[in-house]
């Protein structure tokens, strides 16, 4: 447990005594540092900063105003408000929120970015937060709230509404948003977003707009508003009336499954989501959030349900009379877009903090709770309560089964001395990172085909052992996002490695923050893994008949006006990635590329230092087929013999959707 810069028991509570009639004249840039940095989370026996840290990058919009206040905060007392450069205003979001996940969201970083460009780039950060009902502080930078300069560099302008400003745009992308108009402001709307940015059910992008001429402006600060303040992580218990109803649902079933969220996660629930399946039987399916509720190998873990879930997951989860959804929020790809329920009379009972996804499918067993103290609860009342024999028969067999398909996937392929360039196909790879990871590393991932093929094929092993941001599935955030796990884990003490999973794809489209990582000596392995395109969507266009059209890194054909006859284009990544400064190992290809890869990884974990290890893969081996169906559009007319058939079978699988009123 670290020192009061990030983490505390709550034994040790802060003895300074305020004088509530003080006052401080300060900045609202000033006055907004000092007040973060003075925020404490509590929840149960853990208290520890909100907001450890800062990112930045600066401009005309905040140089003057959080940018001072930074400065002067570092002169007087380093540790108040540390501040973090970036390379990209969208990767301070993603770094705060890979952070906060690590601390299960009872802290996260604040992100600072200037007016117009600067303050757009946040937008995508702010969304995946939301989304991921991660906690995220996001203060861009506005334009003159007096409006005395007008328009000046990086304004908007809207002829019909000259208030309308960049800062506007993160109002649907955002779980709460504000804009100091007046310094006076400053004190309702800082500790209004506080209570937002640590309320578990409403949580996500927190935004606060700051206009750049306030921020620079002088107030009286009281002294209580600068004093520590402590927001205490709601933890409801369910309501007595809910609590029976899901009792009696349970005891009535003869086939239930768990659906386990990153609901378990966010409130440590994860000894007791493995007590009430030992005591029961019941087996569970995660969601890409809820990897980790189980290890891999428990018995009643099935691996991941839906559309990149296994067959185990699937199978019983199809059959199941009654769903116990243990916090999630249901999306399309945890419900095979609707069509892995396919029981008749399916129930659902949804334990979640949040009502908005508790009553999602229509259940009439919603359960309003903190999943830790319901599934306490949940065990106390069904005690001697078990699924039948057969039941757990068929559990285990499936289980088994899996495994088996999940084996041979990530095995190297025998060696063939006849192809010395044989590529590795992906679950190779993963095979590989897996044998050479230890049993707590972190493993960091969000868009591509890598998602889908972690949620079936990585076996974890520890809680925070499975990072994947598929809420957003944000191409960009896995270098970044892993920076942020690393952060978290050394905030807390924490040695373990971090793995980051990333396509070439992802890797171009935001891969600056190796800078970050080197100029703050923070140690990530990074696994690039070269496609020459955007191999999922490349897989997925296939799907719908359009035949990888546009996916592939080619020179384009000047004749046909595409890209898909050229030759591969000659970037060289892993030159890319040297010349940040970190170490590169190459993975050439050919038959024993898979022991090289495992002894890279092995390399990259025994080093002190970033290490990123270049590999190319064959985009073209697939994951094995979990029985899982994700619902995308096929055009309904077309003049493509592929788009035809693609149709067919469109209409086909839609045919099982069902509106799941349970």
């Amino acid at each position: 447990m670290t020192t009061d810069t990030a983490t505390t028991r709550t034994a040790k509570t802060n003895t300074a005594t305020t004088n509530k009639a003080t006052i401080r004249r300060m900045t609202v840039g000033q006055a907004l540092v000092e007040f973060l940095a003075n925020q404490w989370t509590v929840d149960g026996d853990v208290r520890e900063r909100t907001i450890p840290g800062m990112f930045g990058i600066f401009g005309h919009g905040n140089v003057a105003g959080l940018g001072q206040a930074l400065a002067q905060a570092n002169a007087h007392d380093p540790g108040l408000m540390p501040y973090h450069q970036a390379r990209n205003e969208q990767a301070m979001v993603h770094q705060a929120v890979g952070f906060a996940r690590i601390h299960r969201r009872r802290a996260t970083f604040a992100s600072t970015a200037s007016v117009g460009p600067g303050a757009a780039n946040l937008i995508t950060g702010a969304a995946l937060a939301t989304a991921n009902r991660l906690p995220a502080l996001l203060l861009p930078s506005d334009t003159f709230a007096t409006r005395v300069a007008d328009p000046v560099l990086q304004q908007l302008e809207h002829p019909h509404d000259l208030g309308i400003q960049v800062t506007d745009a993160f109002r649907p992308v955002s779980r709460f948003f504000d804009r100091v108009q007046r310094p006076e402001q400053l004190f309702s709307i800082a500790l209004a977003a506080m209570r937002v940015l640590t309320d578990p059910a409403e949580t996500g992008a927190v935004t606060i707009a700051l206009p750049e001429d306030v921020q620079a402006e002088a107030l009286d600060v009281p002294e209580e508003f600068l004093a520590p303040r402590e927001w205490r992580l709601r933890r409801p218990t369910p309501e007595g009336w809910a609590l029976a109803a899901a009792v009696e649902a349970i005891r009535n079933a003869r086939r239930p499954v768990i659906v386990a969220g990153g609901g378990v996660l966010y409130s440590g629930a994860e000894r007791e989501l493995q007590a009430f399946v030992e005591a029961t039987g019941i087996p569970v399916g995660t969601t890409q959030a809820g990897g980790g509720s189980l290890d891999w190998d428990h018995p009643q873990y099935l691996g991941g349900v839906g559309a990149t879930g296994t067959t185990a997951a699937n199978r019983l989860t199809g059959e199941a009379d009654l769903v116990i959804g243990v916090g999630t929020r249901y999306s399309d790809f945890t419900t095979a877009s609707r069509t892995v329920f396919q029981n008749p009379g399916v129930r659902f009972v949804n334990v979640n903090v949040a009502a908005f996804d508790a009553y999602k499918h229509g259940t009439q067993l919603p359960v309003i709770a903190d999943a830790r103290e319901t599934l306490v609860a949940l065990t106390r009342a069904l005690a001697g309560h078990r699924v039948e024999g057969a039941y757990a028969e068929r559990i285990a067999s499936e289980k088994a089964a899996w495994d088996a398909v999940a084996d041979a996937a990530l095995a190297p392929s025998p060696a063939d001395v006849s192809r010395p360039d044989a590529l590795l196909g992906q679950p190779e790879i993963i095979g590989a990172v897996q044998r050479a990871s230890g049993p707590r590393d972190v493993v960091v991932q969000a868009a591509g085909s890598l998602p889908g093929d972690l949620h079936k094929l990585w076996r974890v092993r520890d809680p925070l052992g499975y990072h994947v941001e598929y809420a957003f599935s944000t191409m960009g955030y896995e270098i970044a996002g892993g920076l942020g796990a690393k952060r978290g884990l050394e905030a807390l003490g924490d040695d373990r490695d971090v793995i980051v999973l990333v396509g070439d794809g992802s890797y171009l489209m935001l891969h600056t923050e190796l800078a970050t990582a080197v100029a703050e000596g923070i140690k990530i392995v990074v696994v690039l893994i070269q496609n020459h395109g955007f191999a999922s969507i490349g897989h997925l266009s296939e799907t719908v008949g359009s035949q990888r059209y546009g996916t592939r890194y080619r020179y384009r054909d000047a004749d046909a006006l595409n890209f898909e006859r050229g030759d591969f284009l000659p970037v060289d990544l892993a030159a890319n990635a040297r010349s940040f400064g970190i170490d590169v190992i190459e993975v050439t290809p050919g038959p024993d590329a898979a022991a090289r890869l495992e002894d890279a990884v092995k390399t990259a974990k025994a080093s002190s230092t970033s290490t990123l290890i270049h590999v190319d893969s064959d985009p073209f081996v697939y994951a094995p087929d979990g029985e899982g169906w994700w619902d995308v559009p096929v055009a309904e007319v077309s003049e493509l013999e592929s788009t035809r058939t693609a149709r067919a079978e469109y209409v086909e699988q839609q045919k099982k959707q069902r509106p799941l009123l349970g």
